[in-house]
């Protein structure tokens, strides 16, 4: 396999355009994308595609793609895909995954209804925050939702149509154009970043192996890879057969089957809590991208982590998960104002194209002009902000609020490009809303804001496992490496961020009428919960956490 090291040279040659027949591939793979990541993480909640940097429903794609390629290289060589159409259906459907994700629209789209169906006397939801609710981004007929709720219905009759166009509508054309503006930030750091400071993109490694030569790779030719696959499967086999056949043994690798926690029972070590150790095999083999000093941050800062809980009870602190978050909190931001400080330069140059046209900054193999980009993100977030306003928010909450969620995204991004962490899952109160509440209190936030972070909780708010600006990033370092035109796979992103937003309402719309309420109810009501917490019981600015 090509090692993507920092001493890799810049590929030359005229870029391959993005042709029509990848984008008509992306965007007929796309509606089932969104079905299957729905349907298995949303319903079943299980196999979990998206919580992975590498989502493993758009390899397994990508590869019947090559297996069907490497029939046609043989009886029609000339109709075969090469490695940039390959490349342009992998962006495609990672921009679907990653809406129709775990952390993002499972979480969006049944925020447009929780609030109202799941509103009780017992709760108060409709006393607190029912009128609060913006009538044009939910659905807060509880007597139309019967149907969505309890099953064995359709979603194809002209009320249940009628009943979420608008929403569904509002909502996609606001993901198109967040979407906009993070690919835009995309092209203005993509040449510091990949060019520059020469970051290794760790997580496209495997995507560019086994799609070299239009899937004729040596990549596949590794005996270490076949021995691999085969202990890997090997071992889902035996445990597979042990969950049919207990008399079989198993080998346990879950996350929650070996509690090292349990043994420490004495005060203050039993602060430890939970102390999980699993051994997935695709971890322990995305771990072979990873680079030295992450893998050792990885579990040195968890421990230390588990240290500071220890330390904690000592001292009579029984919740250290607010000083935690504001841990987490400040490492990001620091992550973030040392690739800002390290691009200052970049910036400079960038800025002076934008503002004056400088002949001497070349912009010309960017995904979009500087300028263009520039305009990008100001219209982008120009509809952000309206959006917002129609809501009910304020301007004094509005830039705050999205400052703080591009900076998380850059720092993500960031880390993804430098490192490729196997997943970046920033779990508890690591989001915007939380952060102002803390920084601010409930009542300067103001209850028209307040009502809006659990309907903005699945793009900043539960985990951004499936953030989308890092795989936008990724896809123009693969346009660099496999010489595809940078210009049309930007195109491609956006096409992809749209339509992959319209088909994961589609599905997850399609699947409550069939399924009724599901798991992805519960992961909304926590959220609801909190915001009723704040109406009843506001909170003062938290100067400690």
């Amino acid at each position: 396999m090509e090692s993507w090291s920092h001493r890799e040279e810049k590929p030359t040659g005229k870029p391959q355009a993005v042709s029509r027949r990848a984008i008509l591939i992306g965007l007929l793979l796309i509606p089932p994308n969104a079905y299957w990541v729905m349907k298995v993480e949303g319903v079943w909640h299980t196999g979990h595609p998206s919580a992975m940097a590498l989502f493993w429903n758009v390899m397994f794609c990508i590869l019947v793609l090559i297996l069907i390629n490497l029939v046609i290289q043989r009886t029609a060589p000339r109709y075969a895909l090469t490695q940039g159409e390959f490349i342009t259906i992998f962006v495609m459907l990672n921009m679907v995954t990653a809406l129709a994700g775990h952390d993002s629209l499972q979480l969006g789209i049944p925020a447009m209804s929780v609030g109202t169906w799941f509103a009780t006397e017992g709760n108060r939801w409709e006393l607190l925050f029912g009128h609060l609710l913006p009538r044009h981004l939910t659905v807060t007929d509880k007597e139309a939702l019967k149907p969505f709720y309890e099953g064995h219905s359709t979603l194809y009759t002209p009320e249940h149509l009628r009943l979420w166009a608008g929403p569904v509508l509002w909502w996609t054309t606001f993901i198109l154009a967040l979407g906009l503006v993070l690919i835009c930030f995309c092209v203005l750091i993509r040449k510091q970043w990949t060019e520059n400071e020469r970051l290794s993109y760790p997580i496209i490694t495997l995507p560019l192996a086994i799609t070299e030569g239009g899937g004729r790779s040596e990549f596949f030719k590794s005996r270490m890879l076949w021995a691999g696959i085969a202990i890997g499967a090997g071992l889902d086999i035996l445990n597979g057969l042990h969950t049919l056949y207990p008399f079989i043994p198993g080998i346990t690798v879950r996350h929650d089957a070996r509690n090292w926690g349990q043994y420490f029972v004495t005060f203050p070590w039993r602060a430890i809590g939970w102390l999980p150790v699993p051994l997935y095999p695709f971890i322990i083999a995305m771990g072979y991208f990873l680079p030295l000093d992450l893998a050792f941050s990885i579990w040195f800062f968890y421990l230390f982590q588990k240290f500071q809980r220890v330390i904690g009870a000592i001292y009579g602190i029984t919740d250290m998960g607010p000083v935690l978050n504001g841990e987490s909190f400040g490492a990001w931001f620091a992550i973030f104002l040392y690739a800002m400080w390290l691009a200052r330069h970049h910036i400079r140059d960038v800025l002076r194209k934008i503002l004056w046209n400088d002949p001497r900054i070349d912009d010309r193999e960017e995904a979009m002009r500087y300028r263009t980009a520039a305009l990008g993100i100001i219209a982008g977030c120009a509809f952000i902000a309206w959006f917002c306003l129609k809501a009910g928010m304020t301007w004094n909450i509005i830039v705050p609020f999205f400052l703080i969620y591009f900076a998380l995204a850059i720092a993500i991004t960031r880390v993804r490009a430098e490192l490729g962490p196997p997943t970046h899952e920033m779990a508890g109160g690591m989001n915007s809303g939380n952060l102002l509440v803390m920084a601010l209190g409930t009542i300067e936030v103001g209850e028209r804001n307040l009502v809006m972070v659990p309907l903005f909780y699945w793009f900043t708010g539960r985990g951004y496992r499936t953030q989308v600006m890092p795989p936008m990033l990724e896809a123009l370092k693969m346009a660099e490496r496999a010489r595809v035109s940078p210009r049309g796979l930007g195109l491609a992103m956006l096409l992809g961020v749209w339509f992959g937003g319209l088909a994961s309402y589609w599905a997850a719309i399609h699947l409550y009428y069939i399924e009724g309420k599901n798991v992805m109810d519960a992961h909304n009501m926590g959220q609801f919960n909190l915001l009723a917490s704040w109406l009843s019981t506001p909170r003062d600015p938290d100067t400690l956490g």
